[in-house]
């Protein structure tokens, strides 16, 4: 299951999709300035990471099958369906080696067609190093403007929670073996009732004003031992360098 608000075309995707922001609060952009609305001609589709002024980063699963010339992004606003800056998309760089079966390699890098003007509400993101690790339970935030409870709306504000990296063996218990790569992260709780949901895909997950993780997939929304797994931005940071420059 993606974490990703779907329209039109993307309907009968959309009941196998689970991204939203589960057990936050509702917060202002300019303590998330980092925090892009990815939109399909004109409608909130995905989240997404401001990287640089001309660069910013999502997830594949948000980009797969569409043109560089239907999306654009919203940036500086707190509400995803107005204000801010909003700035045509003028190329996309999916990962090669995205695999749509078992969602792994699932980030890609998205060209702006104009700077962004940064301000208090749009900077860019840190990046991590290539490779670097992220202790269990480390303390991450994850934002956006997905649904609220699994199968529930979403919000007009964007949204953040707190939630805690869980480890890979925990993951590889919920989820299978096979299906938690080299490529992901998992975060959440035992306990669920905070995670990212429909709508949230490719939003980020930060840690000390890091990106860590690009929201990816889950089974559900928030339901107890069944974390949500996010893209490594760690370990696909020679994609991020590669195709950004960065």
């Amino acid at each position: 299951m993606f974490k990703l608000a779907l329209v039109s075309a993307f309907l009968a995707l959309a009941a196998a999709l689970d991204d939203r922001i589960v057990g936050g609060e509702a917060v202002e952009i300019e303590d998330y300035p980092y925090q892009l609305s990815l939109q399909y001609f004109g409608s909130h589709i995905c989240g997404a990471s401001i990287i640089s002024q001309n660069f910013a980063v999502t997830a594949a699963h948000c980009t797969d099958g569409l043109t560089a010339s239907s999306l654009t992004i919203r940036a500086g606003s707190t509400y995803r369906g107005s204000g801010g800056q909003v700035v045509q998309v003028s190329a996309i760089t999916q990962n090669p080696n995205y695999n749509k079966e078992n969602i792994d390699y699932d980030i890609s890098v998205l060209r702006l067609s104009m700077p962004l003007n940064f301000g208090a509400g749009v900077q860019a993101v840190g990046l991590p190093s290539l490779n670097q690790q992220v202790p269990v339970d480390t303390d991450c935030i994850v934002s956006g403007w997905g649904a609220i409870s699994e199968g529930g709306g979403s919000p007009s504000q964007l949204q953040a929670v707190h939630v805690r990296i869980i480890s890979v063996a925990t993951c590889k218990s919920a989820y299978g073996s096979a299906a938690i790569t080299d490529r992901m992260i998992c975060a959440g709780y035992t306990n669920g009732g905070m995670d990212a949901c429909q709508g949230d895909s490719g939003g980020p997950l930060v840690v000390d004003g890091q990106l860590i993780g690009v929201v990816s997939w889950g089974y559900g929304c928030a339901r107890p031992n069944y974390p949500g797994v996010y893209s490594s931005v760690p370990n696909l940071r020679n994609f991020i360098t590669d195709s950004a420059g960065i």
